[in-house]
């Protein structure tokens, strides 16, 4: 793995404040982000190298393993374990045991030589590792956000997205909702000396392209009712994701009246066949610019009432 400086990836200082790492990968986000940028590969790869900078930079536990690693961060554990077997093995081949001494350190020229002897090179140290195989690590794991229309997920499809340069291919199961996380196993960087690769995980953004609003499984609509509708009733054509569905309105429906349509709703994630519901808000219109003769038959309505 080539070494990145995801400081300057980011463009601050090495000294940087959380708060200046994210209000810098905020701007860069916007900046090259792909709705912004359709079609442009070189704005994709950015936008990419600015996502991946901020997973390490934007989380302190990372970026402590970073400055101190570089682009051996996620070995961190094993390195400094690791660490601790090296001066074993110097102690034990110097005669801290038994009565000979060991005035310790472990200075940098240690360390490199045990850990190229971890990743496949020929270490002068002390001969840990030698003959046992090098050590395999997991690759590291990729992050991807995928955009998609709410009505793309009403039912199940396929998706292309590229990853680092990679074309992967995706089923979408219906249903899935904002913020969900699904897991693609191995599609990940390579593993080192022969680990297993990492994995992808996608997170998913909607956006609403619907007049529904969604909770969960749950679709909710609000449908004008004109004010003779309501006080007559009658029958109304109302628009569902599946398709349009007529409606007995009843006489004396009252404004704000909630309707349920079991089984109209959205998809339930990984559930074939299984949907929420649909519930419609009625808002009763008040007609506007009534003529002379409307006016006065509401007047004699309103005596009859009284």
């Amino acid at each position: 793995m080539n070494y990145i400086d995801y400081y300057k990836v980011l463009g601050v200082a090495k000294n940087a404040t959380e708060k200046e790492i994210k209000k810098a990968y905020r701007k860069l986000a916007r900046k090259y982000h792909p709705d912004v940028n359709p079609g442009d590969k070189t704005a994709e790869k950015k936008f990419k190298e600015i996502n991946e900078a901020y997973e390490v930079l934007g989380t302190p536990e990372n970026r402590k393993k970073y400055d101190k690693y570089g682009k051996d961060w996620k070995h961190a554990d094993e390195i400094e374990e690791a660490r601790k077997r090296q001066q074993y093995q110097k102690s034990y081949a110097g005669g801290g045991f038994g009565g000979g001494t060991y005035s310790g350190g472990f200075d940098e020229s240690d360390f490199s030589d045990f850990f190229s002897s971890m990743f496949g090179g020929g270490g002068r140290g002390a001969g840990f590792g030698r003959g046992r195989g090098s050590v395999k690590f997991k690759g590291q794991d990729y992050n991807a956000e995928l955009q998609l229309r709410l009505s793309d997920v009403y039912k199940t499809q396929k998706h292309t997205l590229t990853v680092n340069g990679k074309k992967i291919r995706l089923t979408i199961p219906a249903g899935v909702e904002n913020g969900q996380v699904i897991r693609i196993k191995g599609q990940g960087a390579p593993g080192i000396n022969g680990g297993e690769n990492g994995d992808l995980y996608i997170k998913f953004k909607m956006i609403n392209d619907t007049k529904f609003k969604r909770k969960g499984d749950d679709l909710y609509l609000t449908v004008d009712l004109d004010l003779y509708k309501a006080i007559l009733g009658g029958e109304i054509i109302v628009e569902t994701l599946s398709g349009k569905v007529k409606l007995k309105v009843k006489p004396e429906t009252q404004n704000e009246t909630k309707v349920k349509l079991k089984g109209k709703g959205f998809p339930v994630y990984k559930k074939e066949g299984q949907y929420g519901d649909l519930y419609i808000t009625y808002k009763i219109k008040i007609p506007t610019n009534l003529s002379e003769k409307e006016k006065e038959l509401f007047r004699e309505l309103e005596k009859l009432r009284s």
